[in-house]
């Protein structure tokens, strides 16, 4: 009797095994067909690409931060960005962070974040 539910036992454990990571596969990320690009235009330009290979709309977002100043405590000063847009399918959008804003003063880009969600239309 016990060899045989064991037998029964280690019949599902394998065909769980077998079977589970092929309906895995079916299930794509987001990841999996979105791409994010950064890439410098000049001095004091950079510039944002995202693109969707899936095969639905997404809405997606990006956010960064231009901090003039990073090493000063009087003239140190953060200046955020964001862009929210939707993606159509095959399609690509860009945009630029500029540090302009900063004049002569010393800058860094950071906190830069991405992220997309199907589209809720």
């Amino acid at each position: 009797m016990r060899s045989l539910r064991r037998a029964r036992w280690a019949t599902c454990a394998l065909a769980l095994t077998i079977c589970l990571p092929a309906v895995a596969d079916h299930k794509k990320s987001i990841a999996d067909c979105t791409t994010f690009d950064q890439t410098a235009k000049n001095e004091d330009t950079t510039v944002f690409t995202l693109a969707n290979a899936c095969t639905m709309p997404l809405d997606c977002k990006i956010e960064w931060e231009v901090v003039c100043a990073p090493g000063s405590k009087k003239r140190r000063a953060v200046h955020p960005g964001t862009l929210k847009l939707t993606l159509d399918n095959g399609s690509q959008q860009t945009t630029e962070a500029s540090a302009a804003i900063c004049g002569d003063d010393a800058w860094t880009l950071g906190s830069v974040e991405w992220s997309c969600e199907p589209s809720k239309d």
